[in-house]
């Protein structure tokens, strides 16, 4: 059993076609998921669940899970409303009852969710490497390109006592 789950953040319809390079962000969390079943780690998806913008309501087409990367039956999915991840959220008791101890993650949006649930997960003390081809988002104050590097490299070097989000390409990433 590996001590490593690969966590997708709201590879949504709703938000997945506003993408910058989603074709590609999507190829990389298809491969890395690929690579995590094959290791035995678990793959858990992260749903948002909106009560203001109404794509992203529950229950709305374009709210479901982009189908190049649906959850299989075996997956987890954790629905929340908050940026964090972890926020009013299960997603701790379920990563403690699956014995991860480190985090790839991957998935949308930059400065808002993936962003939000890396720190959170640091703070929680989860290793945490974040797949930096893997996330998108769209243009918005700055240019989408320029807030995801942006933020590979804000994350990359956050100051954190014990240890640091490291920041690969999805295709140096192993789980083990």
């Amino acid at each position: 059993m590996t001590r490593s789950a690969l966590l997708i953040i709201d590879v949504q319809v709703a938000i997945v076609d506003g993408a910058y390079q989603a074709e590609a962000m999507l190829e990389v969390l298809g491969d890395l998921s690929r690579k995590a079943r094959a290791a035995g780690a678990p793959v858990v998806y992260l749903q948002h669940n909106s009560t203001r913008y109404a794509p992203m309501t529950k229950g709305a087409p374009t709210w479901e899970i982009h189908p190049a990367v649906a959850p299989l039956a075996r997956d987890l999915v954790v629905h929340k409303t908050a940026s964090d991840g972890f926020c009013q959220t299960d997603l701790e008791e379920q990563l403690a009852r699956l014995g991860v101890e480190r985090l790839v993650v991957g998935g949308l949006q930059t400065e808002f969710c993936v962003d939000a649930t890396c720190r959170a997960a640091l703070s929680r003390g989860f290793e945490v490497t974040l797949a930096g081809d893997g996330h998108s988002t769209g243009d918005a104050v700055t240019p989408a390109k320029t807030t995801i590097a942006h933020h590979n490299y804000v994350l990359g070097n956050l100051a954190h006592p014990d240890r640091n989000i490291l920041v690969k390409p999805g295709r140096e990433i192993a789980f083990d």
